[in-house]
């Protein structure tokens, strides 16, 4: 008989990023990737320490923060550049949720504890992950209004009201120290009951200048994913190496987001002005079409966009990579659409690590 699920997670709550200016930040992500401002939270409404722009796009939420005092939130950003905080999780019960992962080893960083209003109320707690990031538990099964109490509604009609076809988060990568990689496998596997899906190694990851090694774990039946990447030995600095110097420590490098149209999403995106990874020569085309074989979508528009395609035992997969979306090579976003595959596209790693490659090579980091 299975053992039951000490750590059940409903699904992905919110991403807050801790960035530099969040009212700019909030305009970019809501001109550029079509999200909808729906709250906010700051000096307006009380709130003396931070600003806070809540914005959503079907079962997307971003939170995007800005310290006003030298506080943690500013050191954050001074230290890390824009970077994802917090990757809070929805669950039934945040203060078991809290207890189960600090009795198997987690650092409590917030004390279960419950806010509210008169929309209902909702219970909060969080645990430390790797560097400064966080997980947050969520339970608001007893709340009926915004985001969360303490925020007020900016609904508008604005740019990003009616989305671009991002749906959900497919799944958040982290980028760890060399040899740090299983010690966070071990931390998700004991602390939050996760298992490993998938494993890379760095000769699956490589190219002729670097590589890197990579393990998929998930958790809430399968909805919730977070590869943990480490660099491996190369002749040159990986852009795992170049992430983590750049960004001052492990966190969290790329962010996936679940499209139900990748080509009228990047379309859309690349009119916006959103910058992607480096065109794919055009020789990866004529290998991808016999490799993958017959997909729903135009050949001639995956290539003349830019997206990568896989296919596995269970169907196929389109792809795309945004360049970092701040100054600093670090966080960036991947665009994804599935059918089937439940994989990474592993059969475009070497075509995307050397694009990633070309990007280092441009900033005299490789």
């Amino acid at each position: 008989m299975s053992q039951p699920d000490f750590m059940p997670i409903e699904g992905w709550d919110h991403l807050e990023l801790y960035v530099g200016n969040a009212k700019q930040a909030a305009f970019y992500y809501e001109h550029a990737f079509g999200f909808a401002r729906t709250a906010y939270a700051g000096p307006e409404t009380g709130v003396r320490d931070r600003a806070s722009y809540v914005l959503e796009q079907k079962d997307i939420r971003l939170v995007l923060t800005s310290g006003l005092r030298d506080d943690a939130i500013t050191r954050f950003a001074c230290a890390h550049g824009d970077g994802v905080q917090d990757v809070a999780l929805r669950v039934p019960d945040a203060a078991s949720a809290f207890r189960e992962a600090v009795a198997r080893g987690a650092r409590g960083v917030v004390e279960p504890h419950w806010v509210e209003d008169e929309h209902g109320r909702v219970e909060l707690a969080a645990i430390a992950t790797y560097g400064d990031n966080v997980h947050t538990f969520v339970n608001r099964s007893d709340y009926r209004g915004l985001y969360l109490p303490g925020y007020v509604s900016t609904a508008t009609n604005g740019a990003g009201a009616a989305g671009i076809g991002l749906d959900t988060i497919d799944h958040i990568v982290g980028n760890v120290e060399l040899g740090h990689m299983d010690e966070w496998v071990g931390f998700y596997e004991r602390t939050m009951g996760f298992t490993e899906l998938l494993h890379f190694s760095d000769e699956a990851i490589s190219t002729e200048y670097s590589a890197l090694m990579s393990k998929v774990m998930t958790g809430g039946e399968g909805k919730i994913k977070f590869p943990i990447n480490e660099p491996a030995e190369g002749r040159r600095k990986s852009q795992i190496e170049e992430y983590l110097e750049f960004y001052g420590g492990p966190g969290v490098q790329h962010v996936a987001l679940a499209s139900d149209d990748i080509v009228s999403t990047v379309e859309t995106l690349q009119g916006r002005g959103v910058c992607f990874l480096v065109a794919t020569p055009g020789a990866y085309y004529d290998d991808a079409m016999e490799r993958v074989g017959e997909i729903d979508q135009s050949w001639e528009d995956i290539r003349r966009l830019g997206i990568l395609a896989d296919r596995d035992d269970e169907g196929y997969l389109l792809q795309i990579f945004t360049a970092t979306t701040q100054d600093r090579p670090t966080l960036f976003f991947e665009v994804i659409e599935r059918h089937g595959s439940r994989g990474f596209g592993e059969g475009n790693f070497k075509a995307l690590f050397e694009a990633i490659e070309r990007e280092q090579a441009l900033r005299g980091n490789l």
